[in-house]
């Protein structure tokens, strides 16, 4: 009667090394973590996402300047700012990553990567959470979408830096969003070859609670929204160092007494899509530990 107990044990033990080997390779081949140097009095530096990998012209590599530790968390982990909790430098300190990915790795492998290196080089631990928050659900309303379909070619390159534009329109992927003061405070934002869960995170940022996407929209699309800035309890950000201020003093055809649409109109009438208010429960990843300095390459 012993044997089969004996058989299952082995069984056990080599799957748990298995599990270990797997768990063991998911990391990138090669990984160096440096803090950024000092922004130079000029700027120009870039500080967008990170370039590279699954997907992207150049997948055997990841190269991200000035990356944050809170951004490389909502990459490890695919989640939005509001569901990490841990120390505030986390949004300041920034470092420089260039990672060797292997051949063959998939965008969900890459995340775990992105798990090993945090703990691996910052030292990190964490755990889960589930928290309620009160969100809105992006859907779509009656009359249907107004969404273009993207015109930009997937199997295009990628240009480096931020999204590149041409005589104010966009001509490669991003989004890009500009502040009009004046009597009342304007937004344009323009977007090209976003997914519709782009749309909510900007969304999220503006509204100051979860969005969350319901329209079951899977396309990539080029849009622009207008709208007036509700600016109760919120303060503009300075412009990344070295850029410049926001536009002029006015967006063209302002006036005092006609604003413009609010961010919830603007997205029904220019975009056909409504936010719906509701709770939700969702994952939080809390930091209990993390070091700013990462360890040697």
């Amino acid at each position: 009667m012993q044997q089969p107990l004996l058989s299952a044990s082995i069984a056990a033990f080599a799957c748990a090394i298995a599990l270990g080997q797997a768990a063991k390779s998911l990391t990138f081949e090669v990984a160096s973590v440096r803090p950024s140097a000092p922004v130079p009095p000029t700027g120009g530096v870039y500080f967008g996402p990170a370039r590279g990998g699954p997907g992207t012209p150049d997948p055997g590599q990841i190269t991200w300047s000035y990356a944050t530790t809170k951004a490389m968390l909502l990459t490890a982990y695919d989640v939005k700012n509001y569901q990490i909790n841990g120390p505030a430098w986390m949004d300041t300190e920034r470092y420089d990553v260039i990672a060797k990915v292997p051949e063959g790795a998939t965008a969900e492998q890459v995340r775990e990567m992105w798990q090993s290196l945090l703990a691996e080089r910052f030292g990190m631990t964490a755990h889960h959470e589930s928290k309620e928050f009160q969100v809105e659900e992006l859907v779509i309303t009656k009359g249907g979408p107004k969404l273009k379909e993207t015109s930009w070619d997937p199997a295009a390159p990628l240009p480096p830096g931020p999204p590149q534009r041409k005589n104010g329109e966009l001509i490669s992927p991003g989004v890009v969003s500009t502040i009009f003061p004046g009597p009342s405070v304007k937004a344009h934002s323009v977007a090209m070859a976003q997914p519709i869960s782009q749309l909510a995170a900007m969304l999220s940022g503006q509204r100051n609670h979860p969005v969350l996407d319901k329209t079951g929209l899977t396309g990539k699309y080029d849009f622009t929204l207008d709208y007036a800035m509700n600016l109760s309890g919120f303060q503009l950000p300075p412009p990344p160092p070295g850029q410049p201020e926001p536009g002029p003093a006015g967006a063209p055809g302002e006036t005092a007494s006609d604003p413009g649409p609010d961010l919830a109109a603007a997205v029904q009438q220019q975009l056909g899509l409504g936010l719906v208010a509701g709770k939700a429960k969702l994952d939080v990843v809390v930091i209990d530990h993390m070091e700013k300095i990462p360890t040697e390459n």
